[in-house]
């Protein structure tokens, strides 16, 4: 959990809030709008916030009545296993109380404690497993597995009435089901074990993660035939899927698709060693290639890396195993195993666009993305306004620095991270995702090549600006910037010469530097001579931030004078016009709906 929201509606709400974020230092105070001082970030409408929070996956912690909570995010309950811990914080005559409504078995109950212990209050948690058992046998450590959870509950309630239930160890380590709860006879058993037996009738049946399957495959195998390989061997040595801790190989298969579809299918995390770790467990190896160390580097992939995973005191229980084109082998460790100790994961770069700055102009999608990432790289301005969620992740990058800022991106994701390159508005509009695609095509690394990376839409600028104004980019529009820093000035002039000939209405990005006065005023004249003077111009700055100005002038008014690199311009074409409305006026370009309006009557 690395993002959690400290809701308070009132200043008593915010009082014990403050008290809180005390004892989590990750935490953020949002404050109701005019009613709460001090908030790290203040909210209008309460239910749109908490839907918002919700859905980005953020702990949500309400210093208010549980009903508020319930009601604002009754709309957004679908999937129980993926939801976000809620809970309701309160003090009474007694001390604080911290109830979690859900997410109980997903970090809620863990706050919840820790709020208890740190405040001196109370955990009001109702599962009766947790509190009266101290473990709940529906909700098993990370990476255990449930073979038959419909005996959890009434085994539990065998242990709550005092019945006597066995326990029994095959495989791994079950301490954190207390060995004082269980007994040696009774009706009821809970098995832990690595084998696929069917349960028996009375028997709750636990996976520990004790099996590495290490995986190799051609360059482009199917994924139906990486599945059914890993399956028919679990089933021809009677071993259950459950206790697969995940699948493992070289770091050079990071970007197989086969791999990855298969980790998907079995609910594993799929990890990547070098050929050098790898070759570091040749003398192990039941079957070591003189033909793979030519290779690859390492005397074997699915061998070296099961053994690699399970550790030092692991054995392989099934060696090498082959089909058309892909290879599976097992290796089974005395304790269960942490998979995210072991190797690195594909890394995964996001360029995501966060918009103008404003929290609630940045999507639920790239507001997940910040939370998930582990490095966060981007012009310092711009990590500035992610507030705290930039926290303890930051590379800061300097102005013009473009591509310094994108190589560290991709070496940081290199490395198995998982980072998001940050860019203002809408990353592919004038901002870094087409850098680092050019820097990918152009130098054809092969750490780069095997990433996972996805563009990220954010609201841009020209989005922003037409709809502080009205509705400017009604019909076709053109986006220009004015910048020739990578553009030669002869290209900039022929095509705002050429949205002039179009008459589209335009958008100018970068209009003006330090440096650079000229290009907006010949604009402006360019423009001129195809429409009129009085032609609506929009000049939208900082947008989105409390500094915003939108102004509207005609045409002719327009020179550098009126704008910066924090302006955005637009400019209608020919046919866009002004209409007052509500105590101001708005801008809008026709898209011909009069005269379909006259063909119609």
């Amino acid at each position: 959990m690395t993002a959690i929201a400290l809701i308070a509606l009132d200043a008593h709400g915010a009082k014990l809030a403050q008290r809180v974020k005390a004892l989590l230092p990750q935490a953020r105070l949002h404050g109701l709008k005019g009613r709460v001082d001090g908030a790290d970030e203040h909210f209008s409408e309460t239910a749109a916030h908490l839907g918002r929070l919700f859905q980005s996956g953020t702990a949500i912690l309400g210093f208010c009545a549980s009903g508020i909570l319930m009601r604002a995010l009754a709309p957004h309950l679908a999937d129980k296993q993926a939801e976000p811990p809620v809970l309701a914080v309160a003090e009474d005559d007694q001390g604080v109380i911290a109830v979690p409504l859900l997410g109980g078995h997903h970090g809620a109950n863990d706050l919840a404690r820790t709020i208890a212990r740190g405040l001196g209050g109370r955990a009001a948690i109702t599962g009766s497993g947790d509190t009266r058992l101290g473990f709940g046998l529906d909700d098993p450590p990370p990476g255990w597995r449930i073979a038959n959870a419909q005996m959890a509950k009434p085994i539990a309630a065998a242990l709550l009435a005092g019945e006597l239930v066995r326990r029994i160890v095959e495989a791994g380590s079950a301490d954190w089901l207390d060995p004082a709860r269980f007994g040696q006879a009774g009706r009821y058993a809970v098995r832990v074990t690595d084998q696929s037996a069917p349960p028996g009738p009375d028997e709750l049946v636990l996976h520990p993660p004790v099996l590495a399957v290490g995986i190799g495959c051609e360059r482009g195998a199917s994924a139906d035939e990486m599945i059914g390989l890993i399956q028919d061997t679990l089933d021809r040595h009677g071993l259950a899927a459950g206790a697969l801790a995940g699948l493992f190989s070289v770091d050079r298969k990071a970007d197989e698709p086969a791999m990855h579809e298969a980790a998907r299918h079995f609910g594993v995390p799929l990890r990547f060693f070098t050929p050098a770790r790898l070759e570091s467990e040749a003398p192990r190896l039941a079957n070591p290639s003189a033909i793979v160390f030519r290779e690859i580097g390492c005397h074997g992939v699915s061998e070296g890396a099961a053994l690699a995973a399970a550790g030092p005191e692991a054995r392989l229980i099934v060696a090498k195993t082959k089909s058309k084109r892909a290879t599976v082998a097992i290796a089974k460790a005395a304790l269960p195993i942490d998979a995210a100790l072991q190797g690195t994961p594909q890394g995964k770069l996001r360029i995501i666009g966060i918009g103008p700055g404003r929290e609630d102009w940045r999507t639920p999608e790239v507001t997940r993305a910040v939370i998930e990432a582990d490095a966060l790289v981007g012009y310092g301005l711009y990590l500035d306004l992610l507030g705290d969620l930039a926290q303890g992740k930051r590379f800061d990058g300097k102005m013009g620095h473009e591509e310094e800022r994108v190589r560290q991106a991709l070496d940081l994701a290199g490395q198995g991270r998982s980072v998001c390159l940050v860019c203002s508005g809408d990353a592919g509009i004038f901002a870094l995702a087409t850098l680092a695609f050019e820097l990918i095509e152009r130098e054809a690394r092969p750490e780069w090549r095997r990433l996972d990376i996805a563009v990220l839409p954010g609201l841009s600028a020209l989005l922003a600006a037409a709809a502080r104004a009205g509705a400017p980019l009604g019909h076709d529009f053109a986006v220009i910037s004015l910048s020739d820093l990578l553009t030669p000035v002869a290209m900039i002039r022929a095509r705002l010469k050429a949205a002039a000939e179009g008459d589209f209405a335009l958008a100018l990005y970068n209009p003006v530097s330090k440096t650079r006065r000229t290009l907006l005023n010949e604009a402006r004249d360019v423009l001129l001579a195809k429409r009129p003077a009085t032609t609506p111009v929009v000049l939208a700055r900082n947008l989105g931030r409390p500094e915003e100005t939108v102004t509207v002038i005609d045409l002719a008014q327009l020179d550098a004078d009126k704008a910066d690199m924090l302006t955005l311009v637009l400019i209608g074409n020919s046919e866009t016009k002004r209409v007052a409305q509500g105590g101001r006026v708005w801008t809008f370009t026709p898209r011909g709906y009069a005269g379909k309006h006259r063909q119609d009557g």
